[in-house]
C-alpha cells in the first residue's frame, strides 16, 4: 500500500484532460493534420488540396468544414467564372507552423529508417 498523499489539485489533474490531449482532440485526426500541414504553403483551392493530400472529396470537405468551424482555416469563395473556393490558415492555424517544424525535426532524427 502506498503512503502517498493526494491533494485536490492532484485529483483535478487526473480527472480533467491535459493540454496535450485537448490539443490532439482539436487537430489530431490524420486528415486534419495533413490539411493543416499542406496549407502552410499558402492559400490553395479545394482541388489543389485534394491532389496534394490524396483525400477523397467527401473527406476533404468534411475536414475543411471542421477546421473552419474550429477557427484554424478561412474559406474564400470567388464567384467569377469558373467559381473557385480557396482555403488558407487563420492566425490560429499559422500558430501551428512551428509545431510542424519541430515534429519534422524530430522525425528526421528518430524516424530516419521509416518509409512512407
Amino acid at each position: 500500500m502506498s503512503s502517498e498523499v493526494f491533494t485536490a489539485a492532484d485529483e483535478a489533474d487526473e480527472s480533467g484532460p491535459c493540454a496535450v490531449i485537448e490539443s490532439l482532440e482539436q487537430i489530431g485526426s490524420r486528415w486534419r493534420l495533413v490539411v493543416l500541414h499542406e496549407l502552410q504553403n499558402g492559400e490553395q483551392r479545394f482541388n489543389e488540396l485534394k491532389r496534394a493530400t490524396d483525400a477523397s472529396s467527401r473527406t476533404l470537405s468534411r475536414v475543411l468544414d471542421d477546421l473552419q468551424e474550429m477557427g484554424f482555416v478561412d474559406r474564400r469563395l470567388e464567384e467569377d467564372a469558373p467559381v473557385a473556393t480557396f482555403y488558407q490558415l487563420t492566425p490560429k492555424g499559422e500558430s501551428l507552423c512551428p509545431v510542424f517544424d519541430e515534429i519534422e525535426e524530430w522525425a528526421e532524427e528518430w524516424l530516419a529508417g521509416c518509409e512512407s
